[in-house]
């Protein structure tokens, strides 16, 4: 890495030409982006708004509005429903505030409700309204109501508070199922605040939906009529979603008037430091060294991770890092889920302040929270999408600030594809934000919701032409009685007790004991828990290093105390999918379509103990936790076996399962463990008692062409030389690097691409898996599954679709410009050139669609086949 330089007047110039300067790290820059800066664009305030308020504006800096400001408060103004889309950092929020601010001070009587998708930027957004409502003489009138708020202080707000700020969920169970104690608000609604938009997606937001259908109904029964002032980062349709949201069209005002400095964009790979294997260094490792360049010019710096604990452990290493170069570690924060409010709110002012020179962060500080404009963002590996990476990217810079962004490119194969093809980045078009509010199984949840709250009118038709249908199957269920014109909720049950979100929204709190006396200094949601807070588990929080004594799951705790140890853990886990029960099944010649339950079970069945300076494994723990169930529905396909046969002996199969590796391979798998000194050669790990390390094959088996009974190529393919001992961990990422991906998974590929376009469902809400041979149907089998616990409904209707799916999979493959696969179609496949050729042949077979198809049903013509 470049060498340390002193701080400049200029210190992110003086940081980047430190790393220019640096040819061994420049050689691993795939790409390096200048984004040329653009001037303000200037508005006015329209006339109708209070002279008061364009004071007080004034007195904050605010005096002249960029253009999307004023267009917002204008089309406001004129009673239009809106959604901006502007970048980060380009004063969204302004947007809103200005027009409700003016409706408190011209109309006493009128109401504002907020809806944030987190609890921090709810927080957030109405810290800077309390700065300007006393300046207006308006002070004590906007609260927030959520699970935090103080039972004494809830009944206060119900009458009095003119600005809530709250979420979808405490809206769905607290505020719309008890209505009547806040007819105050709901009678009097002038505006409906909803930001973040981009957030509601898929099941998620095909829920809040109908939340936001249950409350335009009440308000109406109190005869109010809201408008909509909403906010969204950049998706490729944020007018259409928001429309789909609040069951209406609204305006989309997506020119921004904020200006831009001048950002250099940078995509590095980390180097091969095992060629043989084709192992690169780590991203963590990679970043580390870059924010600690950025850091050694004093440039203030934004590092976003994937997971919690690579969050953590960023952090730890860039403390002692600091400590080495002379610096503060303390200046150096975390920032992720599981920090305790204050905590996080103390983060956020430092960086603010400029206090905080670095923050580690998660996912959790890429929505919208106000933390000043840093100057550069690192990146480490892909966040996903294309918009949450512009998200990252955007929390660097501010105004008409230079900054930096780097993009720093993991093991994984879309990253590495990413590392190759930086236009990706540049080139492709935001992803699409999907709901599908009218998904029988959500829709019968908010039936059942509405119908608690108000009789439902027959005339209403909630439901469109399926309304007299689904009240009429509630009725059958003993939950709604008929009642002249109306359904009236008649059960016991209290209907709105489910989550919108697909996840367990329980946590596990993490304690420690200090003189007897337990505090607790975190939480862990409960899915995460078994991995991050196990027994014997080195916690990381805030840099702090904790061992975990217990993890007690039925009290929701796990119980911890302060440590200094120079190693972190890594969980190893198992996980399964099984039939449970089969509900509709669909025979085709060339393949079966089938839905039922399925159990996904997930265990950690034990843990790396890893030393932090060298990234060895020194020794091993079991843990013994429950296995983490989740009953769910699923789909699953499978190809006929005659279709595989017939497709593999014409080369135009891809993964089959090697069962036979030949005479040779028992005694040379032995040897090579042995003369390995039965370790791991990548990262040290011995083996455990009673289980053994796998033996990699460098050049894959089956590129030797060996055939049981017709050659000996397993005497070459077994060489000594060409094996390698690695530990579970290390195996998959040699094979992720070297193996070609099969048939069936790049299958599985494009189906997660397209999918949820056809389900209009988010890729979140949907898991996907392929088993070359899956135990319970001894098949190569495609499985999708819904994420949410109990099934959202979308595996079954995926049964339906999935025949188009396939069309579409063809189309998307054929017209797709990569030569031989990247993210928009199979994924990225390196080592093979005729990728999509296995896929579109495979394609063709289960649709009996290409005109090469059949004497007897089968494709002819393969790279294997004999002319």
């Amino acid at each position: 890495m470049a060498s340390r330089l002193r701080a400049s007047e200029d210190p992110l110039r003086s940081a980047l030409a430190a790393l220019r300067s640096d040819p061994g790290w420049l050689a691993n820059v795939t790409a390096w982006l200048e984004v040329q800066p653009s001037a303000p664009e200037f508005g006015r305030w329209p006339a109708e708004l209070a002279p008061r308020l364009t004071r007080a504006l004034a007195e904050l800096g605010i005096s002249r509005p960029y253009t999307h400001q004023a267009e917002a408060a204008e089309q406001v103004l004129a009673g239009k429903d809106i959604v901006v889309v502007t970048p980060t950092a380009s004063g969204k929020s302004l947007c809103y505030h200005v027009p409700v601010l003016n409706d408190l001070l011209t109309s006493p009587q009128h109401r504002t409700l907020y809806l944030f998708p987190t609890k921090a930027l709810a927080y957030d957004q109405l810290q800077w309204m309390q700065r300007i409502l006393p300046m207006l003489e308006l002070s004590k009138l906007a609260a927030t109501f959520d699970g935090d708020t103080p039972t004494a202080d809830r009944s206060a707000i119900r009458r009095n508070a003119r600005l809530v700020s709250t979420n979808p969920d405490m809206l769905h169970t607290g505020i719309l199922p008890n209505h009547y104690a806040w007819r105050e608000l709901l009678s009097r609604l002038r505006y409906i605040i909803i930001d973040e938009v981009h957030a509601y997606r898929g099941v998620f937001g095909s829920h809040v939906a109908n939340v936001l259908r249950r409350l335009l109904r009440i308000c109406r029964f109190y005869g109010s009529e809201p408008q909509f002032i909403c906010a969204s980062a950049t998706i490729a349709n944020p007018d259409e979603l928001c429309a789909e949201l609040v069951g209406r069209p609204v305006t989309l005002l997506d020119h921004n008037g904020a200006p831009r400095g001048q950002r250099q964009l940078v995509v590095v790979n980390p180097p091969i430091i095992n060629p043989d294997l084709g192992l690169r260094r780590s991203a963590l490792q990679e970043a580390r060294s870059i924010v600690n360049t950025l850091l050694d010019q004093d440039v203030q710096t934004v590092a976003f991770t994937i997971t919690r604990p690579a969050s953590e452990l960023l952090l730890s290493h860039l403390r002692q890092d600091a400590l080495d170069a002379g610096r503060d570690p303390q200046r150096i924060r975390g920032y992720r889920g599981g920090y305790l409010p204050h905590e996080r709110r103390q983060i956020e002012a430092d960086i603010r302040s400029g206090e905080a020179r670095c923050v580690v962060a998660t996912n959790a500080l890429e929505l919208g929270i106000d933390i000043g404009g840093l100057d550069a963002a690192v990146l480490v590996g892909y966040p996903g999408t294309i918009a949450s990476t512009w998200q990252q990217f955007g929390r660097a810079g501010r105004g008409s600030k230079p900054s930096a962004g780097f993009l720093v490119a993991s093991a994984d194969p879309l990253d590495q594809y990413i590392a190759t093809h930086p236009a990706f980045l540049t080139g492709s078009s935001p992803e699409l934000g999907l709901v599908a509010p009218d998904n029988r199984h959500i829709l019968l949840n908010h039936l059942r919701c509405a119908a608690y709250e108000l009789p439902v009118r027959r005339s209403e038709m909630l439901a469109g032409d399926n309304t007299e249908a689904l009240m009429s199957e509630l009725a059958t269920r003993n939950e709604l009685a008929p009642a002249g014109e109306t359904w009236r909720w008649v059960s016991a049950d209290f209907p709105a007790s489910f989550s919108l979100r697909s996840v367990d929204p329980t946590n596990i709190n993490v304690v420690v004991y200090r003189d007897g006396v337990g505090a607790t200094i975190g939480w862990v949601d409960r899915p995460s828990a078994q991995f991050m807070v196990h027994t014997g588990a080195i916690y990381l929080h805030n840099g702090q290093q904790y061992l975990v004594d217990n993890l007690a799951w039925k009290d929701a705790t796990a119980h911890v105390h302060a440590v200094e140890v120079d190693y972190y853990t890594r969980a190893v886990r198992s996980s399964q999918v099984d039939i449970l029960a089969q509900h509709e099944e669909r025979a085709y010649p060339e393949h079966t379509l089938a839905w039922g339950d399925v159990r996904v079970r997930e265990r950690v069945t034990g843990y790396r103990r890893i030393l932090m300076r060298t990234q060895e494994t020194i020794s091993w723990g079991s843990v013994d936790l429950p296995e983490q169930v989740t009953e769910t529905t699923a789909f699953w396909m499978c190809p006929d076996p005659e279709l595989v046969a017939h497709l593999a002996a014409d080369g135009w199969w891809q993964g089959s399962a090697i069962d036979d590796r030949g005479p040779s391979w028992l005694a040379q798998r032995d040897l090579a463990r042995q003369r390995d000194g039965y370790r791991c050669t990548v990262c040290g790990a011995p083996e455990r008692p009673g289980l053994q390390h796998q033996v990699h094959h460098i050049t894959p088996f089956r590129d030797f062409g060996y055939q049981p009974g017709q050659n000996r190529a397993d005497l070459v393919a077994n060489q000594l030389a060409n094996l390698a001992t690695l530990c579970p961990s290390c195996h998959r990422l040699a094979e992720q690097s070297t193996a070609v991906a099969s048939t069936l998974s790049s299958l599985g590929r494009l189906v997660t691409n397209l999918l949820p376009l056809y389900l209009m469902c988010d890729p979140s809400d949907l898991g996907i898996s392929t088993d070359l041979k899956a135990p319970q149907t001894g098949k190569p089998t495609l499985f999708v599954f819904d994420v949410a616990p109990g099934g959202a409904g979308l595996s079954q209707a995926t049964i339906t679709v999935f025949p188009n799916v396939l069309r579409g999979a063809r189309e998307l493959t054929v017209r797709c410009q990569c030569a031989n696969g990247c993210p928009s179609c199979i994924g990225p496949s390196q080592h093979d050139p005729a990728a999509k050729e296995y896929v579109l042949h495979l394609i063709d077979a289960l649709l009996a669609e290409n005109a090469a198809v059949r004497s007897n049903g089968i494709l002819r013509g393969g790279p294997n086949a004999v002319q």
